[in-house]
């Protein structure tokens, strides 16, 4: 539960409209993600091979442990590919960390991360929200090429 609260407060901290799991459950919704957001998110995500690219996520569930092969393909995949024929895709939180992502089964419509959120995700006009202010030189193209992204800035506040 602990960590389901520090979840609550990083996407408060940055803004970011949801509902918690027993919100859920009072409007009667069975099967509930930790947080279901209320606007779909872009998440940059790092591929097995190497690159980037940018996945929607609609949901994020909280695992206070570490995602290890076993747990993750016997467990914690089967409860998150009911989140997403529900809700769409989303994100699996392993505060913890995870064994490599070279070793666990990818799924395309859930999202892998370790240790706390990121720092911004993109909101669906195109603009960045995060932890403190994200600003883009000017000299930025949109949409923003992995390098573009590299550069970002990102200021506390």
């Amino acid at each position: 539960m602990e960590y389901e609260i520090r979840l609550q407060i990083r996407l408060r901290e940055m803004d970011i409209p949801f509902e918690t799991e027993n919100e859920l459950r009072i409007k009667g919704t069975a099967k509930t993600p930790d947080i279901l957001l209320s606007i779909p998110l872009g998440m940059r995500v790092r591929k097995k091979n190497n690159t980037v690219e940018w996945k929607t996520i609609y949901w994020i569930d909280s695992k206070a442990l570490f995602g290890d092969v076993k747990t993750h393909e016997q467990s914690v995949l089967p409860q998150a590919d009911k989140y997403v024929h529900r809700f769409g895709p989303g994100l699996i939180l392993y505060w913890f960390g995870h064994a490599p992502l070279s070793i666990l089964r990818e799924v395309n419509d859930v999202v892998i991360a370790a240790w706390d959120l990121p720092r911004y995700f993109m909101l669906p006009t195109g603009d960045f929200i995060g932890r403190g202010t994200v600003q883009l030189s000017s000299n930025l193209m949109y949409p923003p090429t992995e390098e573009d992204i590299d550069k970002m800035q990102v200021m506390n506040t």
